[in-house]
């Protein structure tokens, strides 16, 4: 496995974690935990413009500037108007969100990646290797005051800030009043941005004030919201995707039971059933450029 060019010296790992909260909170609910990379020279902006310019070439870059609300869709978000690079050197007053996707194409960020999981799969006292689709680690470059707007996602997740202050909001992904099954099956089948912000229900989230040296476990579709401080914010996601089908299946299967008219069971209340629309799926659903696209007709 290769290792990271160590800065600060950091000989005790990089994640810090009781092991038995660990285990017992992964991928069910948020969690808090500490981290060794702030001060790391690859999460510098210079560094960071570089890797940005790298990957510019192969498509693992969006960007956008303006002010975001928290109920916003993502595919209405204001556009930048800079080069990904001048953006970054303008990120004080940019009022930018940069995202760095795979980030491991650069050796050096994948040797981090390589560690963190490495310590999540130590933590938790298993090989999560045959469990895993695909693993990534994403930087985020963030102005000042900037919100990250209120999603769910298919990753398992955990955010180690490295630079920065921000409050992120963090909800229970099994409050149907809050993530209603509708918005899942949604979410899986069509359309990325189907969660649905409720203001009235924002004071049922986890909020974390996260500072440098401080990371948040985010489980899969659990609901959540960013809201940066009055610094430039430098965040790592080291995050990857589970392998098997279930639930996501049944949340697909789900939304074509409810477009004809019939009101399907959520997925864990019978066996045979989730059973059945698994294999219906695997069917009708083949994977296409790593993503999946369901086969009409």
């Amino acid at each position: 496995m290769a290792t990271i060019t160590r800065i600060n010296d950091i000989r005790e790992g990089i994640l810090q974690c009781d092991s038995a909260q660990f285990r017992e909170q992964f991928n069910r609910s948020s969690f808090e935990f500490a981290h060794h990379l702030s001060g790391h020279r690859l999460f510098e902006i210079p560094r960071l413009i570089e890797l940005a310019k790298q990957l510019s070439s192969t498509g693992s870059v969006y960007y956008d500037a303006g002010e975001v609300r928290v109920d916003q869709r993502w595919d209405q978000s204001p556009p930048g108007t800079h080069s990904v690079d001048e953006t970054i050197r303008r990120i004080q007053d940019a009022g930018a969100w940069i995202i760095l996707r795979r980030a491991e194409q650069d050796p050096e960020y994948c040797a981090v990646l390589e560690e963190c999981m490495a310590e999540v799969q130590s933590l938790l006292g298993k090989d999560l290797k045959k469990e895993m689709l695909v693993q990534d680690a994403i930087v985020f470059i963030t102005s000042p005051h900037r919100v990250t707007a209120y999603h769910i996602d298919r990753e398992c997740n955990f955010i180690l800030q490295v630079h920065g202050n921000k409050d992120i909001s963090v909800f229970d992904r099994n409050d149907r009043d809050v993530l209603p099954e509708e918005e899942i099956e949604r979410f899986w089948m069509v359309d990325n941005n189907a969660a649905v912000y409720k203001e009235r229900y924002q004071n049922r989230a986890t909020v974390y004030s996260v500072g440098p040296g401080m990371g948040i476990h985010v489980p899969v579709n659990a609901p959540h919201w960013v809201r940066n401080k009055n610094d430039i914010s430098v965040t790592l996601s080291v995050n990857f995707q589970f392998r098997e089908d279930y639930p996501a299946h049944v949340y697909r299967a789900n939304y074509l039971l409810r477009k004809v008219g019939i009101k399907p069971k959520p997925p864990g209340l019978s066996k045979v059933r989730d059973r059945l629309k698994c294999l219906a799926m695997n069917a009708t659903y083949v994977p296409i450029r790593g993503a999946r696209r369901f086969l009409r007709g």
